[in-house]
């Protein structure tokens, strides 16, 4: 018997598979309540996102979230990843509060995107 083979049988005398276990995943995606279809929103101006927190999942609600400006486009979320609008809060709390962005583009077709477990995304929305 070769170094080899003794090696390869060592290995597989103590080598087991773990068995997979299904896991379930839990996506929670809250509805945004504010803003809404007839929102306006005056670059520079200090705004309120609410959603939805009564079926917030035991398992998250300790989480914290991350709101993200963006707008649609040939039926595609565009969104401003490197300029979030709020990070780290709360999502138990339902509301995160912000100051536009002085430099945001004037758009009728404006959302936002919630992120805690899963994203979510407002109507659209001006922002003037």
């Amino acid at each position: 018997m070769t170094i080899f083979s003794i090696f390869s049988a060592f290995l597989l005398a103590f080598a087991t598979a773990a068995p997979v276990h299904p896991v379930e995943l839990l996506a929670w995606s809250p509805t945004i309540l504010c803003p809404t279809r007839f929102t306006i929103w005056p670059r520079g101006s200090t705004q309120t996102v609410t959603w939805e927190t009564d079926n917030i999942p035991e398992e998250k609600l300790n989480s914290t979230g991350l709101l993200l400006l963006g707008y649609m486009a040939n039926n595609s979320e565009n969104l401003d990843i490197k300029h979030p609008l709020a990070v780290n809060f709360p999502i138990i709390s339902g509301e995160v509060t912000f100051t536009v962005p002085d430099n945001a583009t004037v758009r009728g077709n404006a959302i936002v995107v919630l992120f805690g477990d899963s994203g979510n995304a407002s109507p659209e929305f001006a922002i003037v």
